[in-house]
């Protein structure tokens, strides 16, 4: 395996990595075997999705579980991320394209919801340097860390550096315990009375598909006379912020996060719990 990972033809690298190749197949085909799972919890529910299940065999299939692939194979298989959200980016743009109406016919309210994500940043920026990461705050702190962020991320800083490692962590992460949290976070914010059913189908469309649809799950599950409201909003502001929010965090979120870090880091790190991260 060529240690810049480059190869002269596709042949080429299918030759050489097709371990990594078949272990995914293979990961994709029982993940879709088990299916999406729904458990109820209370008045609520969280869904366990098919990401969840490929995530955990590739952890399990790596060099510090299994040893079912090498060090080598796993930078390897980092560098095809990319190759996956080119695929995702590709279907966002058809999605705006088809979708344009709405963005031009929605009110205020649904154009500015996305600006709420931008919040993530004041909190989750100053505890990521308390926990002792350096750059790879940047990639971690700025965005949920779904697929288009992390194409932002790696288009800005590339796909080696320390703010995509950053992102790139959130978005496991987020794909093994994503989904749990939002289901729960969905009940927990429906008990205080505070907003409508709308309202909370609506904040649930954040341009990230696994956790809208385990939020507006868990939400139709709370309010069954509200659903067809609570789904139609969420579909509405899922489209929305898949559209308008690769702008804003291009923009304003990311631009603002590495300020911030710039701003914070030399006067928060000396707190830090774990010096190197």
């Amino acid at each position: 395996m060529k240690a810049n990972y480059q190869y002269k033809t596709l042949g080429e690298r299918f030759r050489t990595e097709w371990k990594i190749f078949l272990l995914a197949y293979i990961f994709v085909l029982i993940a879709e075997l088990i299916g999406r799972k729904e458990f109820q919890f209370g008045s609520g529910m969280f869904i366990l999705f098919p990401i969840f299940y490929t995530i955990i065999l590739g952890v399990l299939s790596g060099p510090q579980v299994f040893k079912i692939i090498n060090e080598t194979e796993t930078k390897a298989a980092s560098k095809l991320v990319v190759i996956g959200i080119c695929l995702f980016i590709a279907k966002l743009g058809v999605t705006a394209g088809s979708n344009i109406d709405i963005i031009i016919e929605t009110g205020p309210v649904l154009l500015l919801h996305g600006f709420g994500s931008l919040l993530c940043i004041i909190v989750a920026l100053p505890a990521a340097i308390l926990l002792g990461m350096k750059r790879e705050a940047v990639g971690a702190s700025f965005s949920l860390n779904r697929e288009y962020h992390m194409a932002l991320i790696n288009d800005i800083y590339g796909p080696d550096s320390f703010e995509a490692r950053g992102s790139l962590s959130v978005y496991i992460i987020g794909g093994m315990i994503g989904t749990i949290y939002f289901g729960f976070l969905a009940t927990l914010v429906s008990m205080t009375g505070l907003f409508t059913p709308e309202a909370l189908g609506l904040g649930s469309g954040i341009g990230a598909g696994i956790f809208m649809a385990s939020a507006s799950a868990s939400l139709s599950a709370i309010y069954p006379e509200s659903a067809a409201a609570i789904n139609t909003l969420a579909s509405a502001g899922e489209t929305i912020a898949g559209i308008t929010g690769i702008y804003m965090y291009m923009f304003i979120g990311i631009p603002l996060c590495a300020k911030l870090y710039r701003i914070l880091e030399p006067k928060l790190s000396r707190f830090a719990l774990k010096k190197d991260f």
